[in-house]
């Protein structure tokens, strides 16, 4: 059952580049109302535990490296159809592919530094708002 919230991180290359206003003006643009946010850095071992998933591909290093490499934004997004609108919204992960008028068309600079990350199912939005807020964080 969908429901109407999803997760994103603004990625340490969007908050490096300037992007961060641009990239939040396009969520509240495309009808997300934010629900929580933070500016934050992870740690290794936030990193590490956050992309878990992929600890056996051989880029996972290079992941953990890059998302620790700077400040992130991460947000709670509210929105009829959430997931689905926001993975639209934010594009391809290659911003070669991404559709003109997508986060990562505009913002991304390769398939490693894609500016944002989404959600790719209402079960992993819960488990990443959770990981990131706290009950009293979240509105």
């Amino acid at each position: 059952m969908a429901t109407n919230r999803t997760f994103t991180m603004l990625k340490p290359d969007a908050i490096e580049n300037g992007h961060m206003g641009k990239i939040l003006d396009m969520i509240i643009q495309a009808g997300f109302q934010i629900k929580a946010m933070k500016y934050t850095r992870l740690t290794v071992d936030q990193a590490k535990k956050f992309y878990e998933v992929h600890a056996e591909r051989p880029f996972y290093g290079e992941l953990v490296e890059y998302m620790t490499s700077g400040p992130i934004v991460a947000a709670i997004l509210e929105k009829d159809n959430a997931v689905a609108d926001f993975r639209a919204l934010i594009g391809s992960t290659d911003p070669a592919e991404a559709a003109e008028g997508t986060i990562r068309k505009a913002f991304a600079e390769s398939k490693g530094r894609n500016a944002v990350h989404g959600s790719d199912s209402d079960e992993n939005a819960a488990i990443e708002g959770e990981f990131h807020f706290g009950a009293n964080e979240i509105f």
